[in-house]
């Protein structure tokens, strides 16, 4: 089966393989073997949680491999569209032209610099409080490291298919250990212990609304921050240091958006997934949200929850105005991993 955009469709996933033979080697080499597994599931179209064929897998690797060798000095590739050739960056222009065929178009840089793109079928384009959101299901082009949701300016790009993968890659971890705690909580509430597509396919379209959400907060968020929050997350060079930036942001924004809506709606099972997420800096930075889950579990209806709310929205802000202070200084990154370890940006 052909269509009018194959020819912008194949562009995107060769640039998608030169940004993975660019920077794949810049992931841990679990995150990178995890990622694999899933792009081989993606690219032969098979069934999520789906067991792999080991040997067909490593010959696949091995193949994939050599072709990012190749492709290392490559040129990103303009995109054929309307007779003319657009930049790849040039997010809006293409879009123009896709989503009336109801298609979506993203790119942008992503995590550790990481160049991403995708084209997948339009699901919902809509308006969320001045920003434009645009819903992706099934995806045509993808590169290794998906992330499920982004803002980009006054758009916002969410990826139920690269959702679904990352929701069922918890269920598929839970199922190898069976522990007690948040997540166990998240999916029973979700149903989706049980195996079941439906249950999966309702548990993505809650947490499609858990990453709209989100993504609101972060505009919301960055509009308290400036736009020297981005400058100086971009220029830190040190790993602690721009850990400790994205996760003072993610605090404030899902304290001014995400959590007040989800505890607002009874939105039980998102939030269990809230707390199931809430590992690393950002756990080690909001103890306070910590014991408020454990009140809220035990039966307290929230009131501690939204108490940790409400003060972390005072709390992050004042958080991210002083880091960002610290962010101008000459010996910024030092400056700020001092910071982070110290007690003073904790709740």
């Amino acid at each position: 089966m052909t269509g009018p955009h194959d020819p912008l469709i194949d562009a995107v996933r060769a640039n998608c393989a030169i940004s993975d033979a660019r920077h794949a080697h810049e992931m841990t080499m679990c995150v990178y073997l995890l990622a694999m597994r899933e792009l081989y599931r993606w690219e032969q179209g098979l069934a999520l949680m789906t067991p792999l064929p080991r040997a067909r897998v490593g010959a696949w690797l091995a193949e994939r491999e050599a072709q990012w060798s190749a492709l290392e000095d490559a040129s990103y590739r303009p995109l054929p569209l309307g007779g003319a050739e657009v930049d790849p960056y040039d997010v809006a222009r293409v879009n123009e032209v896709l989503v009336p065929d109801g298609l979506v178009y993203g790119a942008g840089v992503g995590r550790r610099g990481k160049p991403q793109f995708f084209v997948a079928a339009l699901e919902r384009d809509e308006r969320r409080n001045g920003t434009r959101v645009l819903v992706a299901g099934r995806e045509h082009a993808r590169d290794l490291d998906a992330a499920p949701a982004a803002l980009r300016g006054d758009t916002m790009y969410i990826r139920q298919e690269t959702l679904a993968r990352v929701l069922s890659e918890k269920a598929e971890a839970w199922s190898a250990k069976r522990g007690d705690g948040a997540l166990k909580a998240a999916l029973d509430a979700h149903g989706v212990r049980t195996g079941s597509a439906d249950a999966l396919a309702a548990m993505v379209a809650a947490e499609t609304e858990t990453l709209i959400l989100h993504e609101l907060g972060e505009r919301e968020a960055g509009g308290i921050l400036g736009p020297g929050w981005e400058e100086a997350l971009s220029a830190c060079d040190r790993r602690e240091a721009g850990a400790f930036l994205r996760a003072v942001r993610d605090h404030l924004a899902d304290c001014l958006v995400t959590l007040p809506a989800l505890v607002g709606r009874g939105a039980d099972a998102s939030l269990h997934l809230w707390f199931a997420d809430l590992d690393g800096v950002r756990r080690d930075l909001f103890p306070r949200a910590i014991d408020a889950y454990r009140e809220w579990c035990g039966g307290d209806e929230g009131r501690a929850l939204d108490a940790a709310i409400a003060e972390g929205a005072s709390h992050w802000r004042s958080v991210g105005l002083q880091a960002l202070a610290l962010a101008g200084r000459p010996d910024a990154a030092v400056a700020l991993e001092d910071y982070a370890r110290s007690p003073e940006p904790r709740l």
